[in-house]
């Protein structure tokens, strides 16, 4: 299984959109370790109005471990198979094995700062 973290420096960045580039883990759930490690540069401008989401599917990511995200980018990302927790935050390795663990929970907030909307 594959998961993603929008990164800056190997730490979360606190938004989605705007992220140097993607982290993707290759996950084993079941002995909850990290298998692989590879990125992904981030697209230019809004990341809900981009091919991310697509990208990352077609991958096989199944997870996206965000700090702050749009409800808009939460939307594109849901459609294309992948599940969002918001309101994580640190170093990228930590995150990833906190989530496998499975003390990391959604916190449902939404960044609101665009002026502009996404659309699925």
């Amino acid at each position: 299984m594959k998961i993603a973290l929008p990164s800056r420096q190997n730490l979360i960045d606190d938004h989605f959109g705007h992220c140097d580039y993607f982290t993707i883990f290759t996950v084993d759930k079941d002995n909850k370790e990290i298998i692989e490690q590879e990125t992904i540069a981030s697209p230019v401008g809004c990341g809900c109005k981009s091919n991310i989401a697509q990208t990352l599917s077609e991958m096989g990511v199944k997870v996206m471990l965000a700090g702050n995200m749009g409800e808009g980018a939460v939307r594109v990302l849901n459609n294309s198979g992948i599940e969002v927790l918001r309101g994580c935050s640190g170093d990228v390795k930590s995150v990833a094995l906190e989530w496998l663990s499975g003390t990391l929970s959604d916190s449902g907030d939404s960044c609101h700062e665009h002026e502009h909307t996404c659309q699925s």
